[in-house]
């Protein structure tokens, strides 16, 4: 995935207008087994199935997980 695809909250926020915190799903529902992530997202199971039932700062910790996770070490 190119850092052009990669889920952006700056994107998510054009693409979801009067969302407080958008979802980072970009469409790519696929879960990669040697990662446990989500190829599209770059969330786990959890934080997808959790999503809906996380306050606004509990939606902006798993945003800043998913940016660490495309991070290069």
């Amino acid at each position: 995935m190119t850092p052009a695809e990669r889920p952006d909250l700056a994107r998510a926020r054009r693409r979801q207008p009067g969302v407080a915190v958008p979802s980072p799903c970009v469409g790519v529902c696929r879960m990669d087994e040697s990662t446990g992530l989500c190829a599209g997202c770059a969330r786990t199971l959890d934080e997808i199935a959790g999503w809906s039932r996380l306050d606004d700062d509990g939606k902006l910790r798993v945003w800043q997980a998913i940016q660490t996770r495309w991070t290069p070490a």
